[in-house]
């Protein structure tokens, strides 16, 4: 049986939150903070997505001084597709792990 890429929770919280914003390139470390989930949930999801050709990576370009680059994060077309099908919503998640609806702001 074929794994199912968006069977978590925690899965589905990655996607929404890149599907939040598909164009852009995003940092791990802002979908950490807009999903709640700690680097070692995250970077781990992140991979599998990838690995599955859900997610597509980049290294940032240009660090500023001082600073390491980044590992950059945004949805593949066939990402965005399963995303969209799925009605993917921005979701955060609580302690306990459980996945939970961002309410609306209403900025774009």
């Amino acid at each position: 049986m074929p794994a199912r890429p968006l069977s978590s929770a925690q899965t589905r919280a990655v996607i929404a939150a890149l599907h939040s914003h598909p164009a852009p390139w995003r940092y791990g470390y802002d979908m950490a903070r807009e999903t709640g989930l700690a680097s070692g949930t995250l970077y781990p999801i992140l991979g599998r997505l990838a690995d599955r050709g859900l997610v597509e990576t980049s290294w940032e370009e240009d660090a500023p001084t001082g600073r390491p680059r980044r590992h950059l994060y945004r949805l593949t077309a066939e990402g965005a597709r399963l995303a969209a099908e799925l009605g993917a919503a921005p979701q955060r998640t609580s302690p306990a792990g459980q996945a939970r609806v961002r309410p609306s702001t209403g900025e774009a």
